[in-house]
This record gives C-alpha cells, sequence and structure tokens, in this order.
C-alpha cells in the first residue's frame, strides 16, 4: 500500500491528515480555552515586560544602565513612540532600544495562539452540541 494514490494523496499522507484530524477532536474545549487563558497571562506579561523595559527614568536607565548616549532631540522628535500599545518601543537614540529584540514577536506569536485556541474551543463546542447525523436507510 505505500506509495499507492488515493485522490492524490499517498495513504500515509491520507492517514496522517486523519490522525490530526482525530487529535483535534479528541480535545476537550475546555483544554483549549486553558491554553487560551495561559497564553493571554503570557501575552500580558510580556507586553508588561517590553513596556516596563526602559524603567521610569529612560535618561538614567539609557546611561547608566545600557552604556547608551541619551539623545533628547530624537525623543523630543519622536514622543509618541514609547507610549504606543503595539509595536513596543522604547528609543535611547536612533540606534538603540531598550525594549528587548524578542519582545514584539513574541506578543505577535501569543495573539494568534490566544485567538487560534478561542477558535478551535469554539469549533469543538459546537462539534459537541451538533446533533448526531445518520445515513437514510437505503431504499
Amino acid at each position: 500500500m505505500v506509495g499507492k494514490k488515493v485522490f492524490g494523496k499517498t495513504a500515509v499522507e491520507s492517514m496522517r491528515a486523519a490522525n490530526a484530524r482525530a487529535w483535534f477532536m479528541r480535545r476537550t474545549p475546555f483544554l483549549w480555552l486553558a491554553v487560551s487563558a495561559l497564553s493571554c497571562v503570557g501575552l500580558c506579561l510580556t507586553w508588561f515586560w517590553g513596556a516596563w523595559s526602559g524603567g521610569l527614568d529612560v535618561a538614567e536607565t539609557c546611561t547608566l544602565l545600557r552604556g547608551q548616549k541619551y539623545d533628547d532631540t530624537y525623543r523630543a522628535e519622536h514622543w509618541r513612540e514609547p507610549s504606543q500599545f503595539f509595536p513596543l518601543h522604547n528609543k535611547c537614540n536612533a540606534s538603540y532600544d531598550l525594549v528587548p529584540f524578542w519582545v514584539n514577536p513574541v506578543l505577535v506569536l501569543l495573539a494568534f495562539l490566544v485567538v487560534g485556541c478561542l477558535i478551535a474551543a469554539a469549533l469543538r463546542t459546537i462539534a459537541y452540541f451538533r446533533p448526531a447525523t445518520t445515513a437514510p436507510p437505503a431504499a
């Protein structure tokens, strides 16, 4: 049966697709909601980590902790950047950002994970409450 094509797919590919569907259907809506809630907590923690990475006094953080030159004219021109909700930026000057490089990609991934798990929980709940359909008797 190896290599035999069924609807353009080999038997192994068809079995993998069936196993993936079965894995999804075995998961309960509670599991998807729990993963979504944990991802949401991770999203909030990551956002706070990035938002507060500059500390309360950005000039002091730049010069004393990071060893970077604090450019007041650059900050005056780009005064909206540190207060943005997304993407997070808090720059000392044009070339150095206090927000770690990994924060914004992790925020995007966790946001997609939250939404995806909520959709999976909704689909699983709909599948659970949908009445089972039976085939009509053969005539």
